[in-house]
């Protein structure tokens, strides 16, 4: 990754791969957003909240177009 990539991280609330957790993916808008590798659970949603706001991120709420199983995003 260079130093122009902008990452993204996106939360899931119990997705079809994971239906138990709660889910927090990081994208790169680098040509478009991209899934990366890195991949974060919990089992609540404030424990998620708590790790992405220890990474100094700041929450945005989901756009109404959003899929329903998507909660929010963190810049």
């Amino acid at each position: 990754m260079t130093s122009d990539d902008f990452f993204i991280w996106t939360v899931y609330d119990r997705p079809r791969d994971y239906p138990k957790l709660f889910v927090a993916r990081k994208f790169s808008t680098r040509r478009g957003p991209r899934p990366t590798s890195e991949i974060m659970f919990a089992t609540t949603l404030d424990g998620l909240r708590e790790m992405l706001a220890a990474m100094g991120l700041t929450r945005l709420a989901r756009s109404p177009g959003d899929d329903p199983v998507i909660v929010e995003t963190w810049i």
